[in-house]
């Protein structure tokens, strides 16, 4: 089930090359790709790469699996990180959709996004990290919102998740598992003993959710 990588540049070349075969087919295949990213340290050595891919950005669409209900310039933004880090060069042709948008709460953002995410149907790549509580997303156990946003009978692809859960616990949007589970591939990058032991050992956390469903394809890409 977990892919092994000697080293993190190694699994960074991995993570890239499997992002853009999927949009290159998508775009072949169907006109247009879309990437659903992500925010943290693992996947901005992908970002570093992606960006530099040969293929018509201008056909691909990105957007975030969270992010966190603060200003896009704010240090704490992984949307600040897709601008500096992947839609830059050949990739800011690319068109890129928010998920926090200005409005009084995080739920009013995520309501103001959710027609933009329904509108991409099925992601052609949906990349992941994973925290040492077994979150993905902004799917945060202790949250409020947690059995909401891991409904699978839900109607919602995106929910507010309120100031007090995460590191740091700021206000988020968040993809609900419903909204994970349009990706027609995933990559979930972690690293580490703890991450992989979550994985392994672990159980009844949003990745087991995602790791135990047979509708959408994971791949587990790991480091020490």
């Amino acid at each position: 089930m977990i892919e092994t990588f000697p080293t993190s540049a190694a699994l960074a070349a991995a993570a890239t090359a499997a992002c853009h075969a999927a949009l290159i087919s998508a775009i072949d295949h169907r006109g247009g790709a879309s990437l659903v990213a992500t925010g943290g340290r693992s996947p901005a050595p992908v970002y570093d790469q992606l960006c530099r891919s040969r293929l018509d950005w201008s056909r691909v669409a990105v957007t975030l699996s969270d992010d966190r209900f603060v200003p896009s310039t704010s240090p704490d933004s992984n949307e600040r990180l897709l601008r500096e880090r992947l839609l830059v060069e050949a990739a800011a042709a690319a068109r890129f959709v928010s998920l926090s948008r200005p409005a009084d709460s995080p739920q009013a953002a995520a309501d103001l996004a959710e027609p933009e995410i329904v509108a991409l149907g099925s992601y052609d790549m949906l990349l992941l990290g994973m925290g040492e509580d077994g979150h993905v997303a902004s799917l945060i156990p202790g949250s409020p919102v947690l059995e909401a946003g891991m409904d699978p009978a839900g109607d919602r692809l995106l929910l507010g998740v309120p100031a007090g859960v995460g590191s740091p616990p700021v206000a988020r949007i968040t993809m609900t598992m419903p909204a994970l589970l349009r990706a027609r591939a995933t990559l979930i990058l972690i690293s580490g003993e703890t991450k992989r032991a979550i994985v392994e050992d672990g159980a009844g956390l949003p990745v087991h959710a995602l790791l135990e469903q047979a509708k959408a394809p994971v791949r587990i890409l790991w480091t020490p």
